[in-house]
């Protein structure tokens, strides 16, 4: 009896031999970025719109290593030259290279875009998480952006220059006020569908104040709207940009911006399209990069 009883002692003392199964570690889940980013990576058409941005970014980033010619140096004598071996995309009416031209005119534009994005998003999302969450000041917030959207982006934009004055910084100032809206708008209608969360009621509950709950628990989960419309609203601030120097009230000649380069070769489309048609063609390239950049991303950061 003794004999058995010190047989189920050792039976259980000993321990029931390791799976297999369970020997093997569970790999690591993969982060919610990471995921996005193999999404988007899938997608094509978004992948050929970041070519496109990175070409055109290394290209103008490195103007003063590739560009051939001096920005400001005429030579009369090549005056509205063809495109050819000389001159790569021609020249201008003062014999200036265009294809230099171009690329320290993308060097403005680029800027002009990240500038007026990333003062627009700033001030936006902040009216917008303000508006979302305190009911007192939404009314009043809401009411001076419907009155904003009243006008069309690029009208209001021109409404405000004809205070300022023309010039590059004003342009871009009035590119700011115009697209502060959609910002707004977006930011509050997902901070307006996470207030009402559970968890933001259980952070209430424990007393933590309102700049930690904005800060920590709200804004995080609002970044993937963000982000997308920071995206598309890029491509669309260089196109505002861009017309409002066309149309004489952005960046005044000879600054080298695409769209005042567009407006100075408008006079020479008969003899001279490439003043014109290549930096158009700059344009065109850049803003369809961003929006299939957008699209792809607004695919990529869909929950669903």
């Amino acid at each position: 009896m003794s004999g058995n009883l010190s047989q189920v002692e050792v039976a259980h003392e000993t321990p029931p031999p390791i799976r297999a199964v369970e020997k093997q570690a569970a790999p690591p889940p993969s982060s919610y970025w990471l995921q996005v980013g193999k999404r988007l990576a899938r997608n094509k058409t978004a992948m050929l719109g970041a070519v496109i941005l990175f070409l055109f970014t290394i290209g103008c980033a490195s103007a003063p290593l590739i560009a051939p010619y001096p920005i400001d140096q005429m030579n009369f004598k090549d005056r509205l030259m063809g495109p050819g071996a000389t001159h790569l995309l021609g020249t201008d009416d003062f014999g200036r290279d265009i294809f230099s031209r171009l690329l320290y005119g993308g060097r403005i534009s680029l800027l002009t875009g990240l500038i007026t994005v990333t003062v627009a998003s700033l001030i936006g999302v902040t009216l917008g998480i303000i508006a979302g969450y305190y009911r007192k000041v939404e009314l009043y917030i809401m009411q001076v952006m419907d009155i904003m959207l009243a006008l069309p982006a690029l009208l209001l934009a021109i409404a405000i220059i004809a205070v300022l004055g023309p010039g590059l910084t004003n342009a871009m100032i009035a590119i700011v006020i115009a697209v502060i809206p959609s910002y707004v708008r977006v930011v509050r209608a997902s901070v307006l569908s996470i207030r009402e969360k559970e968890y933001i009621e259980a952070v209430k509950a424990l007393g933590i104040r309102d700049i930690v709950i904005l800060t920590k628990h709200i804004l995080p989960n609002i970044l993937s709207p963000i982000i997308v419309l920071m995206t598309l609203q890029f491509g669309t601030s260089i196109l505002a940009a861009a017309a409002l120097s066309f149309l004489g009230l952005g960046a005044q000649p000879p600054i080298p911006e695409w769209g005042a380069m567009v407006y100075v070769g408008k006079a020479f489309l008969g003899q001279a399209w490439w003043m014109s048609i290549f930096p158009g063609l700059a344009i065109m390239l850049v803003v369809l990069g961003f929006n299939l950049l957008g699209d792809g991303l607004r695919d990529a950061l869909d929950p669903k």
